[in-house]
């Protein structure tokens, strides 16, 4: 009995688990709000892109001794707006535009990184490195967290009236194309933060889970930033904490507690609707 108590107890005892906690609850509350935003306004293949695009980014600051974070940033951001620029000066629908924009930049990354000797790890960019967080790293994040927590949360009816029609935040004077693009800085300054932790390819999954789950269980959207909120900061913990009982990868068993959420909440909203249509159907009789 003492024995598995220890066990349970073990990962809150160790130095690099407690940081792997700290690193990804911090940076789990700004993606879990910017999936809300991102899955109302159809951006879930920009989440996407931007986090597949900061891989050239990381090369070139690299190469040049700047910070990693930067050359991440500068890469996404750089990413987005050509992104944009492409779609309004084209007819070429978003989504096409984003797969061209964000494989070519993500390709070129790959080529960059072979052809670059260096003692990053690729592993470590694409699927994160949350084991090995320094207190740097803890330091970075948390700047990167409140800064994006601040402009979502503040700004959020803004941001609110813009996912949903950009022409009427347009009409009633909203900066709509400030908005537009501050979201944009801010997926991207929120993938570079999440790098070191879960990585390139996994930090997909927590820009759409979160939201694409609180979109099914509730109704407004101020529940709907408070649940994403909690699926993400909940998935995130427990993840980390099973995949060190059943010695797993601590990212990818993340994903897969968001992937369960989510056909669970998919499954009830299902009944939900039947139900719903069954005694509707049955008051008409």
């Amino acid at each position: 009995m003492n024995e598995t108590l220890e066990l349970l107890l073990l990962p809150f005892q160790l130095p690099f688990m407690l940081s792997a906690f700290a690193v990804t609850l911090m940076i789990a509350v700004p993606m879990a709000l910017l999936s809300c935003y991102l899955v109302l306004k159809g951006w879930s293949l920009m989440g996407d892109a931007v986090s597949h695009a900061v891989l050239p980014g990381v090369v070139v600051a690299y190469v040049i001794g700047m910070p990693l974070a930067i050359g991440a940033f500068v890469a996404g951001l750089t990413c987005a707006l050509m992104t944009g620029y492409i779609k309004e000066n084209s007819r070429i629908k978003e989504d096409t535009v984003l797969g061209i924009v964000f494989s070519g930049m993500f390709a070129l990354g790959l080529v960059m990184f072979v052809k670059v000797e260096s003692d990053v790890h690729l592993d470590h960019i694409l699927f994160g490195d949350m084991l090995g967080i320094l207190p740097s790293d803890l330091v970075e994040t948390g700047l990167i967290t409140l800064a994006a927590t601040l402009f979502l949360l503040v700004l959020r009816k803004d941001l609110l009236a813009h996912a949903f029609d950009s022409q009427h935040a347009r009409a009633i004077g909203l900066p709509v194309r400030l908005l537009h693009y501050g979201l944009l800085a801010i997926l991207s300054l929120t993938v570079v933060g999440a790098l070191k932790a879960v990585g390139i390819i996994l930090s997909v999954a927590m820009l759409v889970a979160p939201g694409a789950i609180a979109f099914l269980i509730t109704r407004r959207f101020q529940t709907m930033l408070m649940a994403a909120v909690l699926v993400g900061t909940s998935a995130t913990f427990f993840g980390i904490y099973f995949s060190f009982l059943i010695d797993s990868a601590p990212a990818p068993t993340i994903v897969l507690l968001m992937t369960g959420m989510f056909i669970i909440a998919f499954i009830r909203t299902v009944i939900r609707t039947k139900a719903m249509a069954d005694h509707k159907a049955a008051s008409q009789q």
